[in-house]
């Protein structure tokens, strides 16, 4: 029997992406936005000019031919640019695929290709891996949000005086937002978010967990990701919090900005919550204005939180969610003051969950995979029919591919996973891509990835490989520089095991269960 959400279901705004997060953006005026959290003094923007500066590119952007349903890629760091080019798109009827920033030229082109982008948005010093990968995939034009030599810019653009685009958008089939996401099983696919989606999952989202007006987010973990976008940019510009954007993570910076802004709410990953349990430098800043850190991206260890929640002195506490589903389905109430250790929470509002046993495809009462179904569950995979359809089935039920049960409270607990997808930092790395990168060297003939555990709460990739008849001398550190050379540096498998051959199925599946099963035992002793 399904399980629904404690919370009562939600009205749902039947508005575009955009102009729900902006929705109250001119009548707040002056009120602090965006702050660049670079360096102290750093670029600041209102609401008015957030505002102003999003109606303006839109119009930039139509006139330079961006139309409703064209795709537009957004590859570039946290910046105070990239709200603004992420809505004037959505404005302009356009759909936004984000680009992690790590990609490599191969990457970027790939993910270009597959989502046939027109044009591409970047920064400057990514334009050596944004321009080779815009010609190999054919875009038609990129774009800086800065400024480069024979490049047009989102300044430039936002001079534009023509008139802003009046597109018409039905929230409920049109996409918005096509992040890439490896979900259960294979290499990354476009993960189609309608408006609806994403605008649904604001508000039930907000039906469990509630940011103040005004108060500062530090925005670390990265907008490319449906993470960062949702948590750190949609939900904050929508209340009307002040985003303190940072490219990249760096502690000292991050802690700092926290004491100087009195964040009172920080959403990170588990790394980060390893830092604030365990690095010196945490004591050096006063982190008294912090009552809740939201670990999501990846499983977080219950002693973990505990020795961090201790040092910092507020609740750490989990959600769960995956890029198909908008991204939240369960959180910790703020109401809830003390959750079982390990849970990722409750269902938020308008959502179902059933436990199915992966064996019999009933419902259970004990561990089984977690199905959702609600309004946040995604239109589907961009040119995948095959995909969607084992994942979504009829009904609407997302098969999640993680094992869980729920406690008589309705807290829920993710306990393992049927897919076999790598969360290394809160980065989703696909081992079958790395089986494609590995069978490209010449002297490798099999070869399988798997996530071994690394001491730290997270997993890294290990590769087992089967030398081929030119293997000559290859050895563990050459198949990691081959692999290193060829993904971003999050993907890089970080162990290698030579084998005599791969355990397959007879159809000439990779079991992965034996080669996990082998690791146990190693460790073991």
């Amino acid at each position: 029997m399904p399980h629904r959400s404690p919370f009562p279901d939600v009205e749902i705004p039947d508005l575009p992406y955009h102009e729900h997060v902006l929705a109250d953006a001119v009548d707040r005026g002056d009120a602090l936005a965006l702050v660049d959290g670079r360096e102290p003094g750093g670029t600041r923007v209102t609401y008015a000019q957030l505002d102003a500066a999003v109606r303006r590119l839109a119009a930039g952007l139509a006139e330079a031919g961006l139309a409703k349903g064209d795709v537009l890629a957004l590859f570039s760091p946290n910046t105070v640019a990239f709200p603004v080019v992420l809505y004037a798109a959505s404005m302009c009827g356009a759909v936004v695929t984000t680009v992690n920033s790590l990609y490599t030229v191969d990457e970027i082109a790939t993910q270009l290709r597959d989502c046939g982008a027109r044009f591409l948005v970047t920064v400057s010093p990514f334009l050596d891996r944004a321009v080779p990968a815009a010609r190999a995939a054919g875009v038609a034009e990129v774009i800086v949000c800065d400024e480069a030599e024979g490049h047009r810019s989102v300044p430039e653009l936002m001079a534009s005086t023509a008139p802003e685009p009046r597109v018409s958008i039905d929230p409920a089939t049109d996409v918005a937002v096509l992040p890439y996401s490896s979900g259960t099983t294979g290499r990354a696919k476009g993960v189609m978010l309608t408006h609806r989606n994403i605008v649904a999952n604001m508000v039930q989202t907000q039906s469990a967990v509630r940011l103040d007006p005004g108060a500062a987010v530090v925005a670390v973990l990265p907008f490319f990701h449906i993470y960062g976008l949702a948590t750190l940019l949609n939900i904050p510009l929508h209340v009307g919090g002040t985003v303190v954007v940072l490219p990249r993570f760096d502690l000292e910076r991050f802690l700092a900005l926290i004491q100087e802004h009195r964040a009172t709410r920080v959403s990170v990953a588990p790394p980060i919550v390893l830092a604030l349990a365990k690095h010196p430098a945490v004591d050096r800043y006063d982190l008294s204005s912090v009552r809740i850190v939201l670990s999501s991206a990846a499983p977080l260890d219950p002693a973990l939180a505990s020795a961090a929640a201790g040092r910092v002195g507020c609740r750490v506490i989990q959600g769960y969610g995956m890029t198909e589903l908008s991204p939240c389905s369960h959180v910790v109430p703020d109401g809830e003051e003390n959750p079982p250790a390990g849970t990722v929470g409750k269902l938020v509002a308008n959502t179902e969950c059933r436990v199915v046993d992966p064996a019999t495809g009933e419902d259970t009462e004990d561990v089984g995979e977690l199905w959702i179904r609600g309004p946040q569950v995604m239109k589907g995979y961009l040119g995948r029919p095959a995909e969607t359809g084992a994942t979504v089935d009829r009904d609407g039920w997302l098969r999640t591919g993680d094992l869980g049960r729920v406690d008589g409270d309705g807290h829920f607990f993710v306990v393992d996973r049927l897919k076999e997808l790598i969360k290394y930092r809160g980065y989703q790395v696909p081992p079958a891509e790395l089986e494609a990168v590995l069978l490209a060297h010449p002297g490798i003939a099999d070869a399988a990835v798997i996530g071994v555990p690394n001491g730290a709460g997270d997993e890294v990739p290990k590769a087992f490989v089967v030398r081929g008849e030119d293997a000559g001398a290859l050895d563990a550190d050459a198949v990691i520089a081959f692999v290193a050379g060829r993904v971003a540096p999050h993907k890089k498998v970080r162990a290698v095991e030579f084998l005599d051959a791969i355990p397959k199925s007879a159809a000439g599946k990779i079991l992965r269960r034996e080669l996990r099963a082998r690791e146990r035992r190693a460790a073991a002793g």
